[in-house]
C-alpha cells in the first residue's frame, strides 16, 4: 500500500511538471505572436530570423527548467528522488545547448542574409558592436563549457572539484542570457505582459535554487548546530565520520538517503560532495563513510572535532518506503555499501527475508563487513561477500551475472531489489536482474555522479 501511495505521487509530480512545461512552452509562443514576431516572416531571412528568435526563447525557457530540475525542491525530491531529477537536468542540458546554438546560428544567418554580408563577418560585427550581444555570447559559451565537461567522457577525465567549479558557471551563463533578454528580446522592450512573464520565471527558479539550495542548509546548521563529533578510520583510505547536533531527530533524514556535505575547515568550505549515510539516523549523530577519490575527500581524514557541517538534504528516494511488501535483496558495491548498510539496519527492525550482496574488487576493500555480519545476524539476513575482479567467473558462471545471483538469491525475481555501486556496476547488475525476470518496478537504484 505505501509503495502504490508513492507510485501515484511519483506519477502525479511527473504529470505536473509536463503540464507545467507544455503551458509555459503555449505560453511563450503566444508571447512570440502577440509581439509582432510574425511580422518578421518576409522573405527568407525574415523567416530564419523568427525561427532564431523562438528558439531562443524555447532555449530560454529550458534553462529555466534546469533550474527548477536542480533546486532540490522538496515536494519533487521526495516524490521522484534526486537521482531521477538530475538525469532530467542533464537530458534538458542537451536541449538547452542545441536552442541556443540554433538561436545563434539562425540569427546570425539571418542578418548576414539581410545585410548580404559574409556569415563570420556579421556574427563579429553583431558581437563587437553590440555590447548586450557581447555579454550573451560569453553566456553562451559558458553553457557549452558547461555542457561539454558533463559529458560522462570529459567527467570521468576530471576531479570532482574542478567540474564543480565549471559547473557553476551555468549560473553565470542564466544571468547573461537574462540581461540579453531584457535589452534585446521583443518580450521586454515591447510587451509589458511578457515583461512582466518572464520577470516571473526567472525570479521564481533563482528563489528556489536561493531558497532550497542555500537558504534551507544555513538554517538547518544554525538550528541544528551540526559539527564533527569524530574521524574513524575504516581502512586505508576509508574513514567514517560521526556528525552530531541538537535536535536531529525533527531531521526529517531516513536510512538510504544523502546530503551534500560542506564542511567548514580550511581548505574544504568551497567544496559540497554528496555522501549517504551509513547508518541508520538515531536522532542523536549522523554518520558518512567516504573513500578518498580526489583531494577534498581524501582531506576528510584530517577533520578535526568540533569543525561545522554545512548538510544540505536529506536527498533521494533510496528508501524503504520503495519497498512493495516483498523480500529484499540489497546489492552494494565497493563504497557504495554505505546506504545499504544503513538499510539493513533499519530492515533489522522488520521480519522481512532480507538477503545482501556486498561486491568488492578485493578482500581489503570490504569496509563495514564486520558490521555488516552483525546486522544480518540480528537480522537473521543472509549475507554474501562477492570477491574479485570485475572479469572474474565463478561455478556459476560470471560473478554478479544472472546465474550467480540466482545461485545465491533464493526466489530473486519475488524481491524488492536495492542497488549502489560504481556506475559500470550497476548498469551490469540491472542487465543481469532483466534477464532473471525481476520486474523494473522492484529494482531500486542511487546514482549520485556529479549529483551537486
Amino acid at each position: 500500500m505505501q509503495s502504490e501511495r508513492r507510485k501515484t505521487r511519483a506519477g502525479d509530480a511527473k504529470w505536473w511538471l509536463w503540464a507545467l512545461l507544455v503551458l509555459n512552452a503555449m505560453w511563450v509562443v503566444d508571447l512570440f505572436v502577440l509581439g509582432g514576431e510574425v511580422g518578421v516572416l518576409t522573405g527568407p531571412q525574415g523567416l530564419v530570423l523568427a525561427l532564431g528568435r523562438l528558439t531562443g526563447l524555447g532555449g530560454a525557457l529550458a534553462l529555466v527548467l534546469q533550474l527548477v530540475l536542480i533546486a532540490r525542491v522538496p515536494w519533487l525530491e521526495r516524490r521522484l528522488g534526486m537521482d531521477r531529477l538530475t538525469s532530467w537536468h542533464r537530458w534538458t542540458g542537451t536541449w538547452v545547448l542545441w536552442l541556443v546554438s540554433a538561436h545563434v546560428v539562425l540569427i546570425t544567418v539571418g542578418y548576414a542574409e539581410q545585410d548580404r554580408s559574409p556569415v563570420l563577418s556579421e556574427f563579429g560585427s553583431l558581437v563587437s558592436e553590440t555590447g548586450d550581444l557581447l555579454l550573451a555570447a560569453a553566456g553562451a559559451a559558458l553553457l557549452v563549457v558547461v555542457g561539454v565537461t558533463s559529458a560522462r567522457a570529459a567527467r570521468r577525465r576530471m576531479r570532482y572539484e574542478t567540474w564543480h567549479f565549471l559547473h557553476l558557471g551555468a549560473y553565470l551563463a542564466v544571468l547573461l542570457g537574462f540581461l540579453h533578454q531584457v535589452t534585446s528580446g521583443n518580450d521586454f522592450v515591447g510587451s509589458p505582459i511578457g515583461r512582466a512573464y518572464w520577470w516571473t520565471l526567472y525570479g521564481a527558479a533563482l528563489g528556489m535554487v536561493l531558497v532550497f539550495r542555500f537558504l534551507l542548509p544555513l538554517w538547518r546548521m544554525a538550528r541544528h548546530d551540526t559539527r564533527v563529533l569524530g574521524v574513524v578510520p575504516e581502512g586505508p583510505d576509508v574513514v567514517s565520520i560521526h556528525i552530531g547536533g541538537r535536535r536531529l531527530d525533527r531531521l526529517p533524514a531516513r536510512a538510504g538517503q544523502f546530503f551534500l556535505w560542506r564542511f567548514l575547515a580550511t581548505g574544504l568550505c568551497a567544496q559540497a560532495h554528496p555522501y549517504s549515510l551509513s547508518a541508520m539516523p538515531d536522532g542523536k549523530t549522523l554518520r558518512i563513510t567516504v573513500k578518498a577519490l580526489g583531494d577534498g575527500s581524501a582531506a576528510l581524514r584530517n577533520l578535526r572535532v568540533g569543525t561545522r557541517v554545512l548538510a544540505e538534504g536529506p536527498y533521494g528516494a533510496f528508501t524503504t518506503e520503495q519497498c512493495t511488501g516483498r523480500d529484499v535483496l540489497l546489492i552494494g558495491g565497493g563504497v557504495g555499501v554505505t546506504p545499504i548498510r544503513a538499510l539493513l539496519e533499519e530492515l533489522a527492525q522488520t521480519r522481512q527475508d532480507v538477503v545482501v550482496l556486498y561486491r568488492v574488487g578485493d578482500q581489503r576493500e570490504a569496509v563495514l563487513v564486520s558490521e555488516l555480519q552483525w546486522l544480518a545476524q540480528r537480522a537473521g539476513a543472509q549475507l554474501h561477500v562477492v570477491i574479485g575482479p570485475a572479469t572474474a567467473v565463478g561455478r556459476h558462471g560470471p560473478i554478479m551475472g544472472p546465474q550467480h545471483l540466482a545461485a545465491l538469491v533464493p526466489g530473486i525475481r519475488h524481491r524488492d531489489v536495492f542497488l549502489c555501486g560504481p556506475p559500470g556496476m550497476t548498469d551490469a547488475v540491472l542487465g543481469a536482474l532483466r534477464t532473471l525476470g525481476v520486474p523494473r518496478a522492484q529494482c531500486h537504484t542511487e546514482r549520485f555522479a556529479f549529483a551537486a
